[in-house]
């Protein structure tokens, strides 16, 4: 019973339909082996103890009446910090934010509920979400499970480092370029970002996405058919579609005839660390013994591309700063000031230069796409660095030079996922990303279980035990 807090969410959906385990013990382990990783990890904001015990004894109940609430009754999970919940605060990461209680759940989070799921906490972010790491002005530095002196990634920090520690087996996060997907690979789980659109969010944003970070494969194809489910709210929310998001069972023809591009180099950014390159060959090499076609793929994304994001995020981030009073500015993270202060004299016209390359960025993605079925690529180009620097070059001035597999796909609308395929020398995951056409999230979850069934198992961090 030590362990409960390791099984996956259908073992323990399963469990609990036999009658063998019950939703108060799952969610009293898992509780207490978070106790015992938080003064490590730091993965947790809030912690909701006594209102998950009370929900899982009103689980524990409909389990034994045979009447579950939803398909997700009695499972723990974790929500982002910026995944609101009705009567939590809201700190988007900073010191210069009001603690003002959230009026109401945000679809994500009503979505879960609805389905019986009990949230147990939410987890760490970095200022605004702009940096992929745990450092925040407001919460405590978060760090990864398979290396306390190293990142989790971000900016769902708290969320990759959860998931890989094994507090549950289901949690939330939310990517606008990369903030699943990074974390994802250097904390050796699942993460998936959807097409725009497929999960509801509020308040909805250009590229911005909530999905799920599991430790399989399964789990997050679970976690789709209830997060999926329409809200008004998000004015971007893709219409009602009857997707099947169950994985269908695996056979040696499923690969036959795909056409999968090998993406090795994005096009700028930093270099790709050689023990990633062989990592994400190998995985490719598998899928061609399996059947598929693979083609090697000329890079898309260039630097200006990459440097007009930046701009335009410097200078959104510099009006939302210059909206606050001086002392609550001050409390931001000096990084993230010293980067949006470094737009305080962009012209009109580099600004609008600076937009115009998003729409640059989706037109090249797509066309770079279109003879695909998937992309195949490094998630990150560098392992995890450490756990006190802002970005893998700790420079305000080049803090976006790990993202250039990753935000493309943001901008394009298509979903795309990060899978561990291996570990370093040092035994730091590596993660590939998968890429599919725009609205095939469940074809890049069935590409994604394949290569998890061709993979085999993984070391997984000593603090998840």
């Amino acid at each position: 019973m030590s362990a409960l807090h390791r099984l996956d969410a259908r073992t323990l959906l399963a469990r609990y339909r036999a009658g063998d385990v019950s939703p108060v013990e799952v969610v009293r382990d898992t509780l207490n082996h978070i106790d015992r990783c938080e003064p490590q990890l730091r993965a947790c904001w809030l912690l909701f103890p006594d209102a998950a015990l009370a929900a899982a004894r009103a689980s524990e109940q409909r389990w034994r009446m045979g009447s579950p609430q939803g398909p997700l009754d009695g499972v723990p999970v974790t929500l982002k910090e910026n995944i609101a919940t009705a009567g939590d605060p809201v700190p988007m990461g900073t010191a210069a934010t009001t603690l003002e209680p959230a009026v109401a759940d945000s679809p994500p989070a009503a979505r879960l509920r609805e389905a019986g799921a009990i949230v147990l906490a939410k987890t760490t972010m970095p200022d605004y979400g702009m940096l992929t790491s745990g450092l925040s002005s407001f919460h405590a530095l978060s760090r990864n499970p398979w290396d306390t002196m190293r990142t989790p990634g971000g900016s769902s920090a708290g969320a990759g480092a959860a998931a890989a520690a094994a507090y549950g087996p289901l949690h939330l996060g939310t990517d606008i370029g990369g903030s699943i997907r990074l974390p994802a690979a250097w904390c050796g789980v699942f993460g998936l970002k959807p097409s725009l659109g497929r999960i509801p969010i509020d308040p909805p944003y250009t590229g911005r996405v909530a999905g799920p970070m599991t430790r399989t494969v399964a789990d997050a194809a679970l976690l789709m058919a209830s997060l999926s489910r329409p809200d008004r709210r998000d004015c971007m929310n893709l219409p009602p579609q009857d997707i099947d998001w169950s994985l269908p069972a695996l056979d040696s023809t499923a690969l036959r005839g795909l056409r999968i591009g090998l993406l090795l180099d994005a096009g700028c950014g930093l270099a790709v660390e050689p023990a990633i390159v062989a990592a994400v060959q190998k995985t490719a090499d598998s899928l061609a013994r399996a059947g598929a076609q693979i083609i090697p793929m000329a890079p898309f994304f260039t630097r200006e591309m990459l440097d007009g994001m930046d701009r335009f995020w410097r200078m959104r981030c510099l009006r939302e700063l210059s909206a606050l009073p001086e002392g609550r500015r001050q409390r931001v993270l000096p990084y993230i000031r010293a980067w949006a202060e470094s737009a305080s004299n962009m012209t009109g016209v580099q600004v609008y230069d600076a937009v115009s390359q998003f729409h640059l960025t989706r037109v090249s993605t797509h066309r770079a796409c279109a003879p695909f079925d998937f992309v195949l690529s490094p998630t990150a180009p560098v392992s995890p660095p450490p756990a006190d620097w802002a970005s893998p070059t700790n420079d305000p001035l080049r803090p976006l030079e790990h993202i250039a597999f990753t935000v493309p796909f943001n901008m394009s609308e298509q979903p795309a996922a990060s899978i561990p395929v291996g570990v370093t020398e040092d035994g730091l995951p590596i993660g590939v990303q998968i890429a599919g056409a725009r609205f095939d999230d469940a074809g890049v979850l069935r590409l994604s279980a394949l290569i998890e069934a061709l993979r085999g198992p993984l070391p997984v961090p000593a603090l998840s035990a």
